[in-house]
């Protein structure tokens, strides 16, 4: 019995062993079959990917052009210089390279413009078999360093951004970082588009594993960018650029900003700031002077402020322009005695609304905003897009700031009318005042026309985009008129431009001066707004003058901003072919006397058809001055006048099919006899 159960129980444990020994065979097996059969394919490739350097490319950035196909602003190709201290250093040792690291190192800091002891610390690092030692070196350089034959030094493909226009619009261009992408502005805001897609390319540590595998080439070329075409003309930005120079410089001021719009549209014409910084070399430039003001910088408006006051007052039937206020130079609000700029000096007694605008008086506002009561204040205080951003697509927009509506008093709602208490940029004020111009409707600023692509083939056509009507035709012309008489007999007289009704109004914001806590009595914020024609608006203007320091203390918007204002605007009209004399002839009379017959402009027969974007020039002969602009103006094209009389010469042929906006010079003389 003893021996029967022995032999069962080796019986039983070799079997055992037997069926381990079989499934462990299995699980081979079946391994071995699943790697050279089922993941095979698979396999091949990852070998080839661990054999294989994947190096990206950086795609062509896309070129931002202004409105009239001016370059603002294009990457160009550049070098990085790298290096292979370990080779040069183990060549150098070995005596196979006959210069020392310190004549290397001096070499290339002398082409480069870099400290040598700062690029013989980097050869230094024996260790390392690459080193980055310059970005973005131009070609010429680049081949200079080549042209050394220095083992281990080589060349990587970059580009950089360069602006053939300088600090023209820089901050609101933005910058492109060394990574090829945009940080700021517009450049940033259009990024994606800009950018492109990303490429590879694939390179095979070991040729003949691919060549065995048969594997294909895994290479993905970049995709260019899309180019942008702005709505910002670079002629309209000289002219903003030239102001902003001379009131940098004549008043000192902690910062200097303008701001250019199409009331009808949204479209913005040109937009810039002083301090400012050239966007090819950013990294010498502080990040606050590259904040593009127009957008960001949050300000109480003073008393530009009043025509959005005054037009939701007219708007609810609380005021007309005739409306008599008395204004004794001083109201009692609470606690507070509101007072005028010139308290002092005058008390105006029983006075229009017209007329305290006229003056810039804050006590006739605030009665103005206490009649037209809280609720319906803020409701317009948020038509007008106060408190939240406008939308532009620039990156680096601020909100500005009002003060919260149950937590505003009787003496808020009266500083607020009169532009006190409440914070705005400069984008949402002009863009409120550019309702006012165009009839009531509050457009949506924009400053991108189109997207492209590198050949041409459009993307993306950016339209003018209305948010809302805020007030009614009717009101809008009636403070259209009011605003015409602060610059023709008020404070905003310096705008004055002959043979064009301007509509204006200007402002003079204490700051708070941040030690106390109160408004400073040195430090003010001058500004200005306008448009014009104001019946028939082509330009919206906002001028702004951040603490000016003048030698004669003055710092009124009025005084400051008016005069810059107006050569912005009458440039900006002389260029779309606006006369702007008062004396302008509008018809030629011919004396019985004269024999001469005035010559008529002719049928005209297109050289062929235009395509959306293109016009046929008109035959202008014949025409006065004023008639052949308004011909010129509705075929949307630009032109400059010389002479005087009837125009009987134009440098463009009748019929001829042009770009829009291409600028036409007619000659103008008199009749003559035959």
């Amino acid at each position: 019995m003893k021996l029967r159960k022995k032999q069962v129980a080796y019986f039983s444990r070799d079997r055992w062993v037997q069926i381990f020994l079989a499934a462990l065979v299995l699980v081979v097996f079946g391994r071995l079959i699943d790697l050279q059969v089922v993941q095979a394919s698979d396999l091949k490739q990852k070998g080839i990917e661990r054999r294989t350097n994947d190096e990206k490319v950086r795609p062509p950035r896309g070129t931002i052009y202004d409105a009239q196909g001016n370059v603002l602003a294009q990457s160009i190709p550049v070098k990085e210089v790298y290096a292979d201290p370990k080779t040069l250093n183990d060549l150098i040792s070995k005596k196979q390279f006959k210069s020392s690291k310190e004549d290397v190192a001096k070499e290339l800091g002398n082409i480069l413009g870099i400290d040598p002891q700062n690029i013989l610390s980097s050869l230094n690092k024996i260790n390392l078999s690459w080193i980055s030692l310059a970005h973005q070196v131009d070609i010429q350089k680049a081949d200079q360093i080549m042209a050394l034959k220095i083992p281990g030094v080589g060349l990587n493909d970059e580009e950089k951004r360069v602006n053939p226009m300088g600090s023209l619009a820089a901050s609101a261009l933005g910058i492109v970082n060394q990574a090829g992408h945009g940080v700021e502005g517009i450049e940033s805001y259009y990024d994606k588009d800009l950018f492109g897609r990303q490429g590879f390319i694939s390179q095979e540590q070991d040729t003949r594993a691919r060549s065995i595998l048969g594997a294909p080439s895994q290479d993905e070329p970049p995709v260019p960018g899309d180019n942008l075409t702005l709505t910002l003309d670079s002629t309209i930005q000289y002219l903003i650029e030239q102001q902003l120079d001379s009131l940098a410089q004549s008043t000192q001021a902690k910062s200097v900003t303008i701001l250019a719009m199409d009331p009808k549209t949204g479209r913005v014409l040109g937009m810039g700031s002083r301090p400012t910084f050239d966007p090819s070399n950013y990294q010498n430039s502080n990040p606050e002077v590259r904040r593009n003001l127009a957008i960001s910088m949050t300000y109480e408006p003073g008393s530009t402020f009043k025509t959005v006051t005054g037009s939701a007052a007219i708007e609810e039937g609380v005021i007309t322009p005739d409306s008599v206020f008395y204004d004794p130079g001083y109201l009692q609000v609470g606690p507070k005695v509101i007072t005028n700029w010139d308290s002092n000096v005058q008390a105006r007694g029983n006075t229009t609304f017209t007329q305290g605008m006229q003056s810039s008086s804050n006590v006739v506002l605030a009665q103005v905003g206490m009649k037209l009561g809280m609720d319906k204040f803020y409701t317009y205080l948020r038509a007008f897009g106060f408190g939240s951003k406008t939308g532009i697509d620039i990156s680096g927009e601020e909100s500005g700031i009002i003060v919260p509506q149950n937590k505003a008093r009787e003496l808020d709602l009266a500083t607020m009318s009169f532009g006190q208490a409440n914070s705005v940029t400069p984008i949402q004020l002009l863009t409120a005042i550019s309702a006012i111009a165009n009839g009531g409707t509050l457009y949506k600023p924009y400053i991108v026309d189109k997207i492209t692509t590198p050949d041409g083939q459009l993307v993306q056509q950016n339209k003018p985009t209305p948010v809302r009507q805020v007030i009614s035709k009717e009101t809008a012309a009636q403070m259209t008129g009011v605003l015409e008489q602060v610059v023709n007999n008020g404070t905003g007289y310096l705008a004055k431009i002959p043979g064009i009704n301007v509509a204006g109004k200007t402002g003079t914001a204490q700051k708070i001066d941040p030690k106390t806590g109160d408004y400073s009595a040195t430090d003010y914020i001058a500004s200005f707004a306008a448009y014009a024609p104001a019946e028939n608006p082509k330009i919206a203007l906002l001028v702004i003058v951040d603490t000016p320091k003048m030698a004669d203390g003055e710092h009124d918007g009025g005084p400051i901003c008016a005069t810059p204002a107006k050569a912005i605007l009458e440039g900006t009209l002389q260029y779309y072919g606006i006369p702007v004399a008062g004396d302008t002839q509008s018809n030629v009379s011919i004396s019985p006397n004269e024999t001469s017959v005035r010559p008529t402009p002719k049928p005209v027969t297109p050289e062929r058809a235009p395509s959306a974007e293109e016009v046929v020039v008109p035959d202008l002969t014949g025409l006065t001055m004023r008639q052949a602009g308004v011909i010129l103006e509705k075929s949307e094209l630009h032109f400059s006048f010389t002479g005087s009389g009837l125009a009987n010469q134009q440098s463009l042929p009748a019929g001829k099919v042009v770009t829009k906006g291409t600028t036409i010079n007619v000659t103008f003389s008199s009749l003559s006899s035959p």
